[in-house]
């Protein structure tokens, strides 16, 4: 008790090792530093730790790891995270009482971190494949994490696809890579489609799924990183499959029900399995040994 005393005084000094022996469940003190807008309802927050007076990333994280955030007062909830040497990147959707809530900070905040957590996508394994990413609405949060290591390893894949698609053009996020950035690239392939257009709107109409069978993407030696709303994912798996996609080279990420991150609470667990430590990417392999709760 007394440890734990001492790491809630002084959590500036307190490293990440000292926190997570002490007490896993109590996070380290940090400070939002930028906030991004992506559209309405949906914001990037830089998040950063003072140590020996710099700001640098509270922990490291693989592509499609998590992190726990929390609002004093208000709660906690675990989301998809992506580091920099000075920072992690959280793209938050306003959906409840804890995001409505961060969606009204401004830089300079103090908040709770606390990860990394789960397991993230496996990118020594599918080296020199060629890589198709989906992603709907904010699913392209987690997917943009491997996009992200593809991109800056990129003599380890090959032919690079993502399609995209969300409810409206104002609704789609990370506008900057994927009209200027990763098309700039000249060997990255992007597909964006929109559920309803808009007089502006130029691109494809229609639901991922659909879009997913019109483009064709060829399964040979090819693995789909996948992740968005579960109705999505539902009917792209089915067309995968048609396509000759091998349930082992489909990876998904199922970020569901998790409350405390360390498999202790059991509100996300899925028959043996932990989605907080044994996920939250599972093949989908994996994924047909376990239960239908998902």
């Amino acid at each position: 008790m007394a440890d734990n005393r001492m790491i809630a005084a002084n959590q500036t000094s307190a490293t990440t090792a000292d926190i997570k022996r002490i007490n896993p469940l109590v996070p380290m003190k940090a400070k939002v530093t930028k906030i991004i807008e992506e559209t309405p309802d949906v914001k990037t927050f830089y998040i950063s730790k003072e140590e020996n007076g710099q700001m640098v990333v509270p922990f490291h994280t693989e592509p499609g790891q998590l992190a726990m955030l929390s609002l004093p007062g208000v709660g906690e909830a675990m989301f998809s995270a992506t580091d920099a040497p000075d920072h992690l990147q959280l793209s938050i959707k306003k959906v409840g009482m804890l995001t409505n809530e961060l969606h009204e900070i401004v830089p300079g905040q103090t908040v709770g971190i606390r990860g990394p957590y789960g397991n993230g996508f496996p990118m020594e394994r599918i080296k020199g494949k060629n890589v198709l990413f989906i992603g709907g609405g904010i699913g392209l949060a987690p997917v943009r994490t491997a996009v992200r290591y593809c991109v800056d390893h990129r003599d380890d894949y090959g032919k690079l696809h993502l399609i995209y698609g969300s409810r409206s053009p104002a609704d789609l996020v990370f506008q900057y890579d994927l009209f200027e950035t990763w098309p700039a690239l000249g060997d990255f392939k992007v597909s964006v489609t929109v559920d309803r257009g808009d007089d502006s709107w130029k691109g494809n109409v229609g639901f991922v799924p659909a879009y997913l069978e019109e483009l064709k993407p060829d399964p040979d030696n090819s693995v789909c990183i996948i992740c968005g709303p579960p109705i999505m994912i539902k009917f792209t798996l089915g067309i995968l499959d048609k396509l000759g996609f091998t349930a082992e080279n489909v990876i998904t990420t199922l970020e569901m029900r998790m409350k405390c991150g360390i498999g202790k609470c059991g509100r996300c667990n899925i028959g043996s399995c932990f989605v907080c430590l044994d996920g939250p990417v599972f093949s989908l392999a994996e994924m047909k040994k376990m239960p239908n709760e998902y």
